[in-house]
């Protein structure tokens, strides 16, 4: 597939509704034929990031692999880009990956979709949709130790900043894993930049389970 920004944009459209959704429609349909086989839905950029960070690691190239990563803008969504994909729209392999706060929204939105009832999580995976415990941040976070996390701040050139933010009073009483998550989310940006980051940190051992079986599939 030789423009995933466009179809991403196309689909984004297309879900939203409107007055342009019918020209996204006809948009997205076009570039799909492009050689797309399999979406990857992901909740934000942010877990975009990761995912492509990860298959760069491995040396795959996605959109010659006919892959695009699609972040839906929130799990609330899942079903609207689940019926877009689906037999009844382009007809496309789907999988996916979700906080576990949001794993409510993805299996009622596979079910509604008619890819099971009562799903629970080891039948999810088995669709290919993948659950982090608790948020992928925090999957990456563990999987690096909060030392390997903060060498990673010090390559960006963020570690004093961390540190001034430690030191705020409503940061002191939280362990350094939770302070490290809340960091990474408090400017634009830098949690996808950090979701990057990470991924190209980690131990090739040590990859979060969710993000490993996502790309094995």
């Amino acid at each position: 597939m030789r423009e995933p920004d466009r179809f991403r944009a196309a689909v984004g459209a297309w879900a939203a509704g409107g007055t342009d959704a019918a020209a996204a429609a006809t948009a997205a349909r076009e570039l799909a034929r492009d050689g797309l086989a399999t979406v990857v839905l992901v909740e934000g950029v942010s877990d975009q990031c990761a995912v492509e960070a990860l298959a760069a690691r491995r040396d795959r190239d996605l959109a010659d692999e006919g892959v695009c990563v699609v972040p839906i803008g929130g799990a609330m969504s899942v079903g609207r880009f689940l019926r877009l994909f689906g037999a009844q729209g382009l007809a496309l392999t789907v999988r996916g990956l979700c906080d576990e706060a949001e794993e409510t929204y993805f299996r009622r939105g596979l079910e509604q979709a008619g890819l099971g009832s009562g799903l629970t999580r080891s039948a999810m995976e088995a669709l290919g949709f993948y659950v982090c415990v608790a948020d992928l941040e925090d999957e990456l976070i563990r999987a690096l130790g909060s030392t390997g996390v903060e060498q990673v701040l010090a390559a960006e050139k963020d570690l004093a900043r961390f540190r001034v933010f430690q030191n705020q009073p409503a940061q002191r009483e939280r362990s350094v894993e939770r302070q490290l998550r809340r960091f990474m989310g408090t400017m634009s940006g830098r949690k996808a930049r950090y979701a990057r980051a990470l991924v190209r940190a980690l131990d090739p051992a040590c990859v979060p389970r969710p993000l490993d079986h996502l790309l094995a599939g």
